[in-house]
């Protein structure tokens, strides 16, 4: 039986607090790497750190010594894939990909990187299997509430002001063909913001492994993705933190394998506005931000990408829908919820054997 407590004082933690808007926005759940074990290591971790996409990236790899001039080229080619997807991606840089698409008017076949038109894809396909609770074209809500690019707003946005940010909203807008996207409305808005940095965990565990590099854990704010052993010669292991305000510890240890592991949460990103909490995830039903009781999603999948869409729709579904469709389609997923004053969990059956025993 693994001790918690014991665990706890050995967490490695890729703990982060948001800065957002001048905002501290404080992280109630989240997961880190952990090297747990006493045995002496046989291989070395190396440890690359940097910031992109609003956040941070802690990326440790075992494997025997490496030079520090192989360290160096390997960390610059990692922020030079970041800048390359923010550079595709981002709605924050006016010369995006992304950017320069939601500024174009109704347009068929604008042309697009394949990592684009890739995210775009499985965009598309999760917003299908979640009946439209994930969809990347509700930038002109996530925009009017203050979580884009645009301030922050004053007031409540009116009934008015979110009708008219919903007539601009629709995938049936959007379409795609290999390496082009087209919209058939001039004002559509693509926001990947609730798939991109999993997608970004994806393109360098894929580099890595290019490297040979076959032990690794590789994390991007919330978003990880391990595969193989650390430095002790045991499997990468994840800590969920306790979903409290006023402790830090450990509510499970799981051990992913070769797997991303991606948490969505309301604590995230929310600002207050008039005695009013709202969170960064938009119902796309209402058009406003969510009020149901989740306070977190985790979700287990070999793709950092597709765990980080699932997570973000479930955010949006609520327990009881994102539970029911979980199950259905064996998904492993993970929720922390709130009831009465108390936090609680529920998983499905694809999550347990994760667990650490």
């Amino acid at each position: 039986m693994l001790d918690f407590k014991d665990v706890y004082t050995r967490v490695q933690y890729l703990r982060i607090v948001h800065l957002k808007l001048g905002l501290q926005l404080f992280v109630v759940t989240f997961i880190s790497a952990t090297i747990l074990g006493c045995s002496e290591p046989q291989l070395t971790n190396s440890t690359f750190k940097g910031q992109t996409m609003g956040t941070f990236y802690d990326i440790k790899v075992a494997h025997f010594p490496l030079t520090k001039s192989k360290q160096s080229s390997i960390h610059t080619e990692i922020n030079r894939l970041l800048e390359q997807i923010n550079d595709q991606m981002s709605t924050y840089r006016s010369h995006s990909e992304l950017s320069r698409f939601n500024l174009s008017q109704a347009v068929n076949y604008f042309p697009v990187s394949e990592g684009t038109a890739n995210v775009v894809a499985e965009s598309i396909r999760i917003h299908k299997i979640t009946s439209g609770a994930f969809d990347i074209t509700l930038g002109p809500l996530v925009n009017l509430w203050g979580f884009g690019p645009d301030k922050l707003p004053q007031e409540k946005p009116t009934t008015e002001m979110i009708k008219a940010a919903q007539s601009r909203v629709g995938i049936e807008h959007l379409s795609n063909t290999e390496n082009t996207l087209s919209k058939n409305i001039d004002a559509l808005y693509i926001d990947l913001s609730g798939i991109a940095k999993g997608y970004g965990a994806d393109v360098i565990s894929e580099y890595l492994e290019s490297l040979g590099i076959e032990n690794y854990i590789v994390g991007l704010g919330g978003d990880l993705r391990a595969k193989g052993i650390n430095g002790n010669n045991i499997n990468w292991q994840i800590a969920i933190e306790k979903a409290s305000t006023t402790e830090h510890s450990v509510q499970h240890v799981v051990t992913v394998g070769n797997n991303a592991i991606v948490t969505s949460g309301s604590y995230r990103n929310y600002y207050d506005l008039n005695d009013e909490r709202f969170s960064h995830t938009i119902d796309p039903i209402t058009g406003q931000p969510t009020q149901h009781n989740l306070v977190s999603v985790t979700v287990i999948h070999p793709s950092a990408m597709t765990a980080d869409g699932f997570a973000t729709a479930f955010m949006a579904m609520g327990k009881e829908k994102g539970m029911k469709l979980a199950s259905q389609k064996q998904l492993a997923v993970y929720m922390i919820y709130k009831s009465d004053d108390h936090f609680k969990e529920v998983y499905t059956e694809a999550f347990s054997p994760f667990f650490q025993k």
